[in-house]
C-alpha cells in the first residue's frame, strides 16, 4: 500500500515543461513552475479527498436529475409538440447560460471569497428547488405545457446559479491545498453523480411499469422524449490557505478569509491557453450527446418476450436511460484514470488540446445506431453502448479531468486558486456553447 501511494504521490509531483511543447508564462517576479511544489501544503489526506467526493456528486447532483427526469417532463409537455422536442435544449442552454454568467461574476471577486459559505449557500438554494419540484409533481397538474416549461426554466435557472457558486467554490478550496488530487476527486464525485439517477430510473421503470412496449408518455412504444441534458462543469475562483485550517471541513464556519492579489483573467489565458483550449473543446462536443442519446433505441423489439425482465430492458423507459448509464459509467472511469501514472497527459497540454478536437470524430458514430426506431446501420446494442456511448464518455472524464488536474502546475503557488476558477470558467463556457449548437441537432 505505501509503494502504491509513493508511485501517486510522484506522479504528481510538479514537472518542468520541454521548450519544444508549451512554455508557462511566467508573470511578475513569480515563476509558473518553479517555486510551485505540492510539498509546501498540508498532507495529501483520504478523509479530505472523500469530502472533495461528496460535494462533486452534490455539485452535479441537480444537473443530472434534470437529465434523468427527461421522460416526465415529456409527459408534462407532450400536448405542446414544439415544447416537447425543444425542452431540454431549452433546459441544456438555461442551465448553462446562467452558470457562465454566475462564473464570470464570481471570478471577479476574488480579493474576499468566502469559499466555504459558498458550497452551504448552493447546498440550501438545491434543497428548497428540489422541494418545489416535488411539489410540483402532485400540484398543479393542470398547468399548460408553457406555464410549466416556465415554471421549470426558474428552477433550472436557480439550480444553475446554486451550481455555479459550488463549481467556484468548491475548485478555489481544493487548489488551496496545492493537491491536484483534491481536484480529481472532485470531478470522479461529479462521475458518480452522473451514474445513480439514469440506474435509478431504469430500476423504477423495471420494477413498476407494466408496458414493455411503451415509451414514456409515448403510446404505442414510440419514443420521441427531448435530449437530455448532460455533465456539467467545475469552475473555482480562487481559495486561501491561511484561513482555511479551522473552515475546510465545516463550509461556512470559516472566518472572513484577507483580501488577495486580483489575478487578471488576460494572464491566466496567457499561461494557460491550451488547456483552456482543451476543456472548452472537450465539453463542447460533449454536449451533443444527450442529443443523440434520447433519440436512439434499442434494436431489439421490446414487445418479443413481453413480461420478461431482459425483453423489458429494451423498452425506451429502460434502454435510453441505459444509454445515459453507459456515457457516465465511461465518464467515471475517465475521471478515475487521471490518478494513474500511465495515464497522464497534464505535461503536454497541447497534445490534450488536440485530443479534445479529435473527440469529435466520434459524433457520426450516433448516426450508425437505431435513431427513433428507424433502423440502424450496425444492429447492434453493444456496439451502441459499449463502443459509441463508452468511449465518448470515456474520452470526456480523461481529457477533461487531465485539462482541470494540470492547471494548478502551470501557473505560480499564489495563482492557483484564481486558476482553478478560469478553468472552471472555460469549462462551463464550452457546454454553453455546446448548449446552443446542440439546437442544430435537435431536428436529426
Amino acid at each position: 500500500m505505501a509503494t502504491a501511494m509513493d508511485r501517486i504521490r510522484a506522479f504528481f509531483a510538479p514537472v518542468k515543461a520541454s521548450t519544444d511543447e508549451y512554455e508557462p508564462i511566467a508573470d511578475g517576479d513569480a515563476d509558473t513552475l518553479e517555486g510551485s511544489t505540492f510539498e509546501e501544503g498540508a498532507p495529501f489526506s483520504w478523509l479530505k479527498y472523500s469530502v472533495f467526493a461528496l460535494i462533486g456528486m452534490a455539485m452535479l447532483w441537480a444537473w443530472n436529475m434534470f437529465l434523468a427526469a427527461a421522460p416526465y417532463f415529456n409527459i408534462r409537455f407532450q400536448a405542446d409538440p414544439w415544447i416537447s422536442a425543444n425542452s431540454q435544449s431549452a433546459i441544456l442552454t438555461t442551465f448553462t447560460a446562467v452558470s457562465l454568467v454566475t462564473l464570470l461574476i464570481l471570478a471577479g471577486r476574488q480579493a474576499s471569497a468566502n469559499y466555504p459559505a459558498r458550497v452551504s449557500a448552493a447546498l440550501i438554494i438545491n434543497a428548497g428547488v428540489f422541494s418545489l419540484l416535488t411539489l410540483s409533481t402532485s400540484s398543479f397538474l393542470d398547468a399548460s405545457p408553457p406555464v410549466y416549461l416556465a415554471f421549470l426554466l426558474l428552477m433550472v435557472a436557480m439550480t444553475a446559479f446554486a451550481a455555479g457558486l459550488m463549481q467556484n467554490g468548491a475548485f478555489s478550496f481544493a487548489a488551496s491545498f496545492g493537491q491536484p488530487e483534491y481536484t480529481q476527486a472532485i470531478m470522479a464525485g461529479q462521475g458518480v453523480a452522473g451514474i445513480l439517477p439514469p440506474l435509478a430510473q431504469i430500476l423504477s421503470f423495471l420494477a413498476f411499469d407494466d408496458s414493455s412496449s411503451s415509451a414514456p408518455g409515448q403510446p404505442g412504444g414510440e419514443a420521441h422524449p427531448a435530449p437530455p441534458s448532460s455533465p456539467s462543469p467545475p469552475p473555482p475562483d480562487n481559495g486561501n490557505k491561511g484561513e482555511e485550517e479551522d473552515g475546510e471541513t465545516a463550509p461556512g464556519h470559516a472566518a472572513p478569509p484577507p483580501a488577495r492579489r486580483y489575478v487578471p483573467l488576460g494572464t491566466l489565458l496567457r499561461k494557460l491557453r491550451w488547456l483552456a483550449a482543451a476543456v472548452v473543446t472537450c465539453f463542447a462536443l460533449t454536449m451533443f450527446f444527450p442529443v443523440f442519446t434520447a433519440k436512439i433505441l434499442s434494436v431489439h423489439d421490446p414487445t418479443a418476450g413481453a413480461g420478461a425482465g431482459a425483453g423489458r430492458l429494451f423498452a425506451p423507459g429502460a434502454f435510453i436511460p441505459l444509454g445515459f448509464f453507459f456515457w457516465n459509467l465511461g465518464d467515471l472511469a475517465g475521471r478515475v484514470s487521471t490518478l494513474l501514472p500511465c495515464c497522464s497527459l497534464r505535461r503536454r497540454p497541447r497534445l490534450l488540446f488536440a485530443l479534445a478536437l479529435l473527440r469529435g470524430a466520434i459524433l457520426p458514430l450516433y448516426l450508425l445506431c437505431n435513431l427513433h426506431g428507424r433502423g440502424a446501420v450496425v444492429e447492434s446494442d453493444v456496439f451502441y453502448l459499449g463502443v459509441v456511448q463508452v468511449l465518448f464518455g470515456l474520452t470526456n472524464g480523461w481529457v477533461g479531468s487531465s485539462a482541470m488536474m494540470a492547471a494548478g502546475e502551470w501557473v505560480a503557488e499564489g495563482e492557483r486558486e484564481a486558476a482553478g476558477g478560469f478553468m472552471g470558467l472555460c469549462l462551463v463556457a464550452g457546454l454553453a456553447v455546446g448548449s446552443v449548437l446542440s439546437f442544430s441537432a435537435a431536428g436529426v
